[in-house]
C-alpha cells in the first residue's frame, strides 16, 4: 500500500530533495508552501504523514502543528517537524506544539526515509 505523505516546506530546494527522496521510496507526495495551504490540503488528502517546516510564511510551523491538531479527521496524522531549529529547547517547543517527532536539517539521505517511516508505522492508518 502507497503512503501519502503531505509536505509543508516553503524553500524550493528542501521541497525538492524530500519529494525527490520519498517518491523514489515509493511514497505519494503532497505538496504545500505556507501552512495555510498545508491546513487544506490536510483537511483534503487526510495523508498518512506530515512533514513540517518550522520557518514558513504568513504562519509559523507551531502555529500550524497546533491547528492541525485540532481538525476532525486530521488530528490523528502523525506530524514530524523538519526543520532547521536545533537550539537547546526547540525539541521540547516542536513537540508541545503538536509535533510527533522531529528531524534536524540539513536532512540525511542516509537517513532521512527510514527515520519519517517508522511515524508511519505507529500510525493506525499506515501501511
Amino acid at each position: 500500500m502507497k503512503c501519502n505523505v503531505l509536505v509543508i516546506e516553503d524553500n524550493a530546494q528542501n521541497l525538492y530533495l524530500i519529494t525527490f527522496m520519498l517518491e523514489k521510496s515509493g511514497f505519494k507526495v503532497f505538496q504545500a508552501e505556507t501552512g495555510l495551504e498545508g491546513l487544506e490540503k490536510a483537511k483534503a488528502v487526510k495523508p498518512d504523514l506530515i512533514l513540517l517546516d518550522i520557518q514558513l510564511p504568513e504562519m509559523d510551523g507551531y502555529e500550524v502543528a497546533r491547528r492541525l491538531k485540532q481538525i476532525d479527521g486530521v488530528k490523528m496524522i502523525p506530524i514530524v517537524a523538519v526543520t532547521s531549529h536545533a537550539m537547546a529547547g526547540d525539541r521540547e517547543k516542536v513537540l508541545q506544539a503538536g509535533c510527533d517527532g522531529y528531524l534536524e536539517k540539513p536532512i540525511d539521505p542516509d537517513t532521512f526515509v527510514p527515520a519519517i517511516s517508522k511515524f508511519i508505522n505507529h500510525h493506525p492508518n499506515g501501511a
